[in-house]
């Protein structure tokens, strides 16, 4: 794996010149496959033998051996790696090579899950201390819920039940007054849509501060406050809108802000999709910019669902995701010598992570990868190259409409 993981690495830096070039939708899903398997084949595959916290090494900007991240830095790995790849492991193995690739992706993550969940296990992950667990059992939460048939469906009923108790622990944590609440209340929907029961105050108090906490144009304040970075996409729109399609699904309420959050949704997507500058760069600014391309997962997320403006083409977003995920890969540092992700943006840089950032922390990159939920005949992976918004104007296209910001 070391060895691989260098050579894609290298290749890949080369490679950076060629970005230009024009490339098909079936070669850009490949690519993007290649990607993700380099970045989840670490954790997936010790995890499944109960070896993570024994092979995944925790670097902070600290720089300690033994740093306090260490007690939940596993947690973070897998549920922040596992809402990105759902889509992807639901859509089952076959006979194609992907396909091959997905059945045994899909076993692994069984098997990780199962090995997180049992108290006898060495990597049994914990939901009680801190109240970090709370962050990180909401984006498992979104992972269950995006490969219900693959991977819920086959965990078995012992490690169903152990998964529920936990959810049901880890919700006693006390949320910040910030994003943190759209944490409690994902891992509440998580349990509507596993059990049938669930908490509608911990929702509906959620719901109650992002109303007032909306600053216009598709923004909302992290807390009472705007702040200038990523995490609208990160943690807020993801996070609001799946929260407020489930409780559509089960009549809990709440369709008119549900319907305003879409328009909002879609509008925030377009801007992000408008940061792409024509080198596949964007702007580094705000919290937690060690993401890496875990900054797109609004837009991700609105291609994968079906929430993109009907004047931005699902081909145009393709090539634009692309060309940001071949800009972050085409510097060597982003995998340490084991293929584990390192601190930083472009490569090492450990002076760009927050001291709540670890190793774990750092597979939220993956939710860039949602797209790869839908099927490769989809109009996303089967339309022509397209240039998107900002290769488009940077290169003179006569054609492109202006920006206009949404009035709600």
């Amino acid at each position: 794996m070391k060895n691989k993981l260098l050579l894609f690495s290298i290749c890949y830096a080369i490679s950076f010149p060629l970005l230009a070039q024009q490339s098909s939708g079936l070669e850009d899903r490949a690519y993007w496959v290649e990607t993700m398997i380099a970045i989840a084949d670490p954790v997936l595959t010790n995890m499944s033998q109960g070896k993570l916290r024994e092979n995944m090494p925790v670097e902070t900007i600290s720089g300690e051996k033994n740093p306090r991240n260490a007690r939940t830095t596993h947690l973070e790995a897998l549920g922040r790696l596992f809402a990105g790849i759902a889509p992807w492991l639901e859509l089952g193995g076959d006979d194609t090579h992907e396909g091959k690739l997905r059945a045994k992706y899909i076993d692994l993550t069984i098997k990780s899950i199962q090995q997180g969940f049992d108290p006898s296990s060495k990597d049994y992950l914990n939901f009680t201390v801190t109240r970090q667990p709370l962050v990180d059992a909401a984006f498992f939460g979104q992972g269950l819920l995006r490969s219900r048939t693959q991977v819920w469906d086959a965990l078995g009923q012992t490690t169903q039940e152990r998964i529920i108790k936990e959810l049901k622990v880890v919700n006693k944590i006390k949320p910040y007054e910030s994003n943190w609440l759209l944490f409690s209340a994902m891992v509440e929907a998580t349990l509507l849509e596993l059990t049938g029961e669930w908490n509608q105050d911990v929702a509906e108090y959620s719901i109650m501060r992002f109303k007032e906490w909306y600053k216009g144009d598709g923004w909302y304040g992290d807390g009472s406050a705007l702040h200038i970075d990523y995490y609208n996409s990160y943690v807020i729109h993801p996070m609001l809108l799946d929260l407020l399609n489930i409780m559509q699904r089960y009549d809990k309420g709440h369709a008119d802000f549900h319907q305003l959050e879409v328009k909002r949704f879609k509008r925030y997507a377009e801007q992000l999709e408008r940061l792409i500058s024509p080198e596949g760069t964007y702007p580094v600014v705000g919290r937690s910019i060690a993401y890496r391309f875990g900054a797109f997962y609004a837009l991700a997320q609105a291609a994968q669902e079906g929430y993109l403006e009907n004047d931005l083409p699902l081909p145009q977003v393709r090539c634009a995701l692309t060309a940001v995920i071949r800009r972050h890969m085409q510097t060597l540092g982003n995998f340490d010598e084991n293929g584990w992700l390192t601190l930083g943006f472009f490569g090492h840089q450990p002076q760009l992570a927050e001291r709540y950032i670890s190793t774990g922390s750092l597979y939220l990159c993956s939710v860039v990868f949602l797209p790869l939920g839908l099927a490769e005949d989809h109009e996303f992976w089967s339309g022509p190259y397209t240039e998107w918004t900002g290769k488009k104007i940077w290169g003179g296209a006569k054609d492109v409409k202006i920006d206009k910001a949404l009035k709600d």
